[in-house]
């Protein structure tokens, strides 16, 4: 099922952990799923215990609002060690990960550099959701306003709003997106 990720290519996926659910950027790079967390409790949980699923999604809102933890109601199932949310494909196995020094424009922190090589796959099916603009820009606007909430700027609260009004006039109508204009 890896084949359905192409090679290079960055897709978001849900990363589920011993008590905690979030979206993270996955490459495939061969049989290997590399990804990076910055400090947070998937964090923290991936450095004393490693197991891990990664889950697909077209769901916007499922990645907003676990990004922003908003509430949402999961139903959630595991075997061996390890948890995933029902419904949803995807691959499990223990996750080898380092932590390395992080710098970029919000300054300086730690990240966790992770790979999995997957022991499993979760079964699940996608429901059928046609490819949305405004959807794509939800999820932009949740990731700047991640960005936001460790180091507001103007240029980052400005270029949300440009976001916004394009979402908007494209027939966006999520409350998600309604909490992060009203956050900034």
């Amino acid at each position: 099922m890896l084949e359905v990720l192409k090679e290079g290519k960055v897709y978001e996926v849900i990363l589920v952990t011993r008590s905690n659910v979030t979206p993270v950027g996955v490459v495939r790079r061969g049989n290997v799923l590399n990804f990076k967390l910055f400090p947070g409790k998937s964090f923290r949980e991936l450095l004393d215990c490693p197991n891990v699923s990664l889950q697909l999604t077209n769901e916007p809102e499922l990645l907003v609002r676990t990004a922003l933890n908003l509430p949402l109601k999961l139903d959630f199932e595991g075997s061996k060690g390890y948890r995933w949310i029902r419904g949803l494909p995807g691959w499990f196995g223990k996750a080898e990960c380092r932590v390395e020094p992080w710098e970029d424009s919000l300054g300086k922190t730690r990240v966790l550099r992770c790979t999995l090589q997957p022991e499993g796959e979760i079964p699940g099916e996608l429901p059928p959701r046609p490819f949305s603009r405004a959807d794509c820009l939800l999820v932009e606007m949740a990731v700047l306003f991640t960005r936001y909430l460790v180091a507001p700027s103007r240029e980052l609260r400005e270029k949300i709003l440009g976001l916004y009004a394009t979402y908007r006039h494209l027939g966006g109508s999520s409350g998600s997106a309604e909490y992060i204009v009203e956050h900034l």
